[in-house]
């Protein structure tokens, strides 16, 4: 078990145990579990949340332990830009829905590019803030890769702000981490920032922006 990966040391709950769970809190919300249209709810929960959650069961690090040498000397900045994750806030379990911008600096090897949008699914399908998925991302790519920088930008909506609490739709959270050439040299951060900037199409949730 690498160390991005979560390590519980409590048994897992069985199936049972979390649909009961599950008709426990519909009991508290005042509805009746054993009402038809609630019958299979419990069930439909915990299968909802066997993919909400997939990611504990992924390494992040062994994602991207295939890499290809034979670049012809590539050494310019690759980036993925308007990747969309789907997470869950570890303070409510509200959704957060958002994009995602990877960028690498390769020092002689590359992974393949869907290996990068893997990294941000597998870090998405668990319960998150953002500030720390974001740094979860940069830090693996780096550690994993050792390339010469690392790049990575989030924006996401967070509906336990826009569907709780103080109720504000239509705002985004925008999260970086730079490491490496990103952070140590502003030309090569501002070429980034600039890549991800002339997306032709920005969407957070589904809305243009």
């Amino acid at each position: 078990m690498s160390a991005n990966s979560p390590e519980n040391t409590d048994q897992k709950p069985t199936r049972e145990e979390a649909e009961e769970a599950v008709r426990t809190l519909l009991r508290w919300a005042g509805d009746d579990p054993r009402r038809e249209g609630l019958l299979d709810t419990p069930g439909r929960v915990v299968r909802a949340y066997g993919e909400f959650f997939r990611g504990y069961d992924e390494d992040p690090e062994d994602i991207l332990k295939r890499t290809f040498e034979e670049v012809e000397g590539y050494d310019e900045l690759v980036l993925l830009r308007d990747i969309r994750f789907e997470s869950h806030c570890e303070h409510h379990l509200a959704p957060i829905i958002g994009k995602a911008h990877v960028g690498y600096l390769p020092d002689r090897r590359v992974v393949g590019i869907s290996k990068l949008a893997r990294v941000i699914e597998a870090y998405a399908k668990r319960l998150q803030i953002q500030e720390k998925m974001t740094a979860q991302i940069a830090n693996t790519i780096d550690e994993v890769l050792q390339p010469l920088g690392v790049a990575v930008v989030i924006e996401a909506a967070h509906q336990c702000m826009t569907t709780r609490g103080v109720h504000k739709p239509g705002v985004t959270m925008v999260t970086s981490r730079m490491l490496g050439a990103f952070r140590n040299d502003p030309s090569t951060r501002r070429e980034f920032l600039a890549m991800v900037a002339n997306a032709p199409s920005r969407t957070v949730d589904g809305a243009n922006t």
